[in-house]
């Protein structure tokens, strides 16, 4: 019998070397959906949440802000040539390292704070087929531009991951070899969760944690 094994992986900075909520308001700005000066708005919004001056939940509010302003038909269109462009922009080295995993026969989950509406088609260009992520809410036929429930952030993810695997009628205790990419501090409780973590190209939070506890550090993704 084959042992089970369970492969996750972050998003924005680990797997894309950028802000996919920043990606998503910049593909509406070209193609007329926004002004301009909504992705600067996001960006100087990153910016007060690195100091600490804004919480991360307005922070997210700010990019998910578009979805509550069109009807879902709209939304569905724009997401489909979202998905695109996300395509086209996603590295070579991310692609083969969910590839590699998978084909080992990894059940591969990409984990990620931004919202399942814009991840999804991170998620499909990656060769992902199951995605956990912070949900946008919806009233009726409509996008809210709400969170709903909590962000999946934090020590937030593990409890995703395992009601995720708990729907499917698993546990921790299911897989012989569990590994999580991550890039950032954030994700510390879930990168302590699991068997194996690896820092990509971490923050200094992380390195310094990685490095007290001989965690493998890849600087290039190419690299994992």
């Amino acid at each position: 019998m084959t042992e089970r094994r369970l492969a996750l992986f972050d998003l924005d900075l680990t797997l894309i070397p950028y802000d996919s909520g920043m990606a998503w308001l910049r593909f509406l700005v070209e193609r007329g959906a926004l002004e301009a000066a909504a992705a600067d708005h996001y960006l100087d919004c990153c910016r007060q949440y690195v100091h600490g001056a804004l919480e991360l939940r307005a922070l997210h509010r700010v990019a998910m802000a578009p979805l509550a302003c069109h009807p879902a038909a709209t939304l569905q269109a724009w997401q489909a040539e979202f998905a695109t462009r996300v395509a086209a922009a996603i590295p070579a080295a991310a692609r083969a390292l969910v590839a590699r995993h998978r084909e080992a026969g990894a059940l591969c989950v990409l984990v990620t704070t931004t919202n399942d509406f814009v991840a999804a088609p991170f998620a499909h260009a990656l060769g992902f087929g199951h995605l956990v992520a912070s949900r946008a809410q919806r009233s009726g036929e409509r996008y809210s531009g709400e969170i709903d429930g909590a962000l999946c952030h934090g020590a937030v993810k593990i409890e995703r991951v395992e009601a995720w695997l708990a729907g499917r009628g698993l546990g921790w205790g299911d897989f012989a070899h569990s590994v999580f990419y991550s890039d950032s501090a954030s994700d510390l409780p879930l990168l302590r969760r699991v068997a194996e973590a690896v820092a990509v190209g971490p923050d200094p939070a992380l390195r310094q944690e990685a490095q007290a506890r001989g965690w493998r550090i890849v600087e290039v993704l190419a690299d994992a």
